[in-house]
């Protein structure tokens, strides 16, 4: 079978020729999955030259039509074959494949601003409601060289419905419980995730659920409150490969015109780079967690881009003039000046995102739902000289930022 495409008035155009049997339905539904991961949710697909179609084809063009649909996308067949038009009419599909709707047609909102940059472009949405974020700190990071932390700096964080979070913690009731474990979570809308430092080789989750509410035992963290002002939807301008991460941070700070701003990002990874712990930091301070040869047993660095072509869950803090309760928090982002950040991210399976409006806690609900999160990782910059990867990329996706509420 030969499958070509072109970009023809807002549609990806694809041309198949050849027989559709179960041989060539599976080279079919790749290069769609492919068109669909490059960002082409607007899909004609031509099926003049197709002279043949089984089963395993209606299954799989049935299929991308639903997928498609479910992220209010478009796809529609046209210039059917009489062979292929007359099996599509037999099976009671040709009216739903050649209908041609776009449900992101309907879905237009209104638009704030569009950001540019040389490798991304990030457009904004107001989001009703929306108000500055409520940020708190809990306990010290500082205590993290030296592995100085002990019972007393533990705390029981509670994660409902409009809360998010980052830091070192474990799901347990007690510090004690958690001594092994703790490693990298984040928070994000009734959902939480960690990275247990005792060897587990994926991140732990939970979801709120009626009266059940996630919580996590902190060694420290940021916990904000509130609801989001702006939605973003960001993606790679023309030839660039990826949008880096000191990129993304510049345009959501641009978006709600702050300095300072708490971010939560879904979007396809284009690699993340960044550290989790190997083992829990409790003692009495007699290490020195940073020191080389040590580090090696106490964190796992990323030496080059880890889950490419991911779908990743991120949440962040971002400034460029920190306040002084939130300065030992964060750390400076690579190539950015004087932008500075704490950013967690979990990475899941890919799969689309819906387009035009998105609602966060229904997306990243989803995520936790139907697929199995593939690891936790603190976002950092990479800066070594020779062999260096530099930061974490992004392909596209959608973002929530609102600025940080002065204290």
């Amino acid at each position: 079978m030969e499958i070509n495409s072109q970009h023809v008035e807002g549609f990806l155009e694809v041309r198949a020729a050849g027989r559709l049997d179960a041989h060539w339905s599976d080279h079919l539904s790749q290069a769609l999955e492919e068109m669909l991961r490059q960002g082409d949710d607007r899909i004609r697909l031509h099926l003049g030259a197709v002279d043949y179609i089984s089963s395993m084809g209606i299954r799989v063009l049935l299929a991308f039509y639903k997928k498609v649909a479910a992220i209010n996308g478009a796809f529609v067949i046209v210039e059917p074959s009489e062979p292929v038009g007359k099996v599509l009419e037999m099976v009671g599909l040709k009216e739903t494949l050649m209908s041609g709707r776009d449900s992101a047609a309907a879905d237009v909102f209104e638009q704030v601003c569009s950001i540019e940059r040389e490798t991304g472009r990030m457009d904004v949405f107001p989001i009703r409601g929306g108000s500055p974020m409520k940020c708190t700190v809990v306990g010290d990071p500082a205590l993290l060289e030296g592995a100085r932390y002990t019972s007393e700096h533990g705390r029981q964080v509670a994660f409902p419905e409009n809360t998010f979070g980052l830091g070192l913690g474990a799901f347990g009731a007690s510090f004690e419980e958690c001594r092994d474990r703790f490693g990298e979570f984040l928070a994000a809308d009734g959902a939480a995730a960690y990275q247990p430092s005792d060897g587990s080789s994926a991140p732990d989750y939970l979801l709120a659920q009626g009266a059940f509410v996630p919580e996590l035992q902190l060694l420290y963290g940021i916990v904000l409150q509130g609801g989001f002002e702006r939605l973003g939807r960001f993606e790679v301008n023309g030839e660039a490969r990826a949008v880096g991460l000191s990129t993304f941070s510049e345009m959501a700070l641009e978006a709600v015109e702050a300095d300072q701003a708490a971010f939560v990002m879904v979007g396809e990874s284009a690699g993340l780079v960044g550290a989790s712990l190997r083992k829990a930091p409790i003692g009495d301070g007699g290490v020195t967690l940073f020191a080389h040869p040590e580090i090696r047993n106490w964190l796992s660095f990323t030496t080059e881009r880890a889950f490419t072509r991911s779908l990743a869950v991120t949440v962040g803090v971002i400034s460029r003039k920190p306040d002084a309760a939130l300065a030992p928090f964060l750390r400076p982002l690579h190539g950015a000046g004087s932008l500075q950040g704490h950013i967690h991210a979990a990475a899941f399976p890919y799969r689309p995102l819906q387009r035009g409006r998105i609602e966060l806690r229904k997306t990243v609900r989803a995520l936790f739902e139907q697929e199995i999160p593939l690891g936790l990782l603190h976002l950092l910059g990479d800066d070594r000289e020779s062999t260096g990867v530099a930061e974490s990329e992004f392909v596209r996706g959608a973002c929530w930022v609102a600025p940080l509420a002065k204290a």
